[in-house]
């Protein structure tokens, strides 16, 4: 009879969701258990986090949602990661996603995945992270979603007294260009995969 390591599943999915969390409902969904079983494989769990003084992580329940988050005992030494200067540059996508949100504010997380075309829930973490954004509201019809902002910290980093700073966007994109582009970049990608 096989044994399913249902702690080790949970935690991978848990990590996986990421700040979003999972609901009971969707943890026993995707276990294929009844929502009871789920509330037990997640009790368990829980209890081996808070048991073992070795491990940084804990479960905690927000919102009708499970998430891993780190331990209280710990937070000295994430501040100092934050606040670490080799931390302080920002990945492409981050950056993209700042761009977005700077001239498309207040705008949401869907709004913004449409325009660069894939997730951006870790760039969206980071910006928050160095308060370069934050959430401006909610937006109007079904699930209210989140909108985002610059904050004052974004001005402060690029030198900018306002928002009306920031450098104009080109009115029209030479598509001769962006083609030549597109074709470049195809033309490495299937140098990569060829090689």
């Amino acid at each position: 009879m096989e044994i399913i390591r249902w702690q080790s599943i949970l935690e991978s999915l848990l990590f996986a969701a990421g700040d979003e969390g999972l609901t009971l409902k969707h943890v026993a969904e995707v276990l294929e258990v009844d929502e009871l079983k789920a509330g037990e494989i997640i009790e368990e769990l829980k209890k081996v986090y808070e048991e073992d003084n070795n491990r940084g992580l804990m479960i905690v329940q927000l919102a009708g949602t499970y998430q891993l988050a780190t331990k209280k005992e710990n937070a000295t030494y994430l501040k100092r990661l934050v606040e670490s200067p080799n931390t302080s540059t920002l990945s492409q996508a981050a950056l993209e996603t700042l761009a977005i949100i700077a001239y498309k504010q207040p705008i949401t997380r869907a709004e913004i995945e449409e325009i660069r075309g894939v997730k951006t829930e870790r760039p969206l973490h980071t910006l928050m992270t160095k308060a370069l954004i934050k959430e401006v509201g909610r937006a109007e019809g079904t699930g209210r979603a989140y909108l985002y902002g610059t904050t004052k910290e974004f001005l402060d980093y690029f030198g900018l007294k306002n928002i009306q700073e920031l450098p104009k966007l080109p009115d029209r994109v030479d598509e001769e260009f962006v083609q030549e582009e597109a074709d470049l970049f195809f033309d490495k990608f299937q140098e990569s995969i060829n090689s």
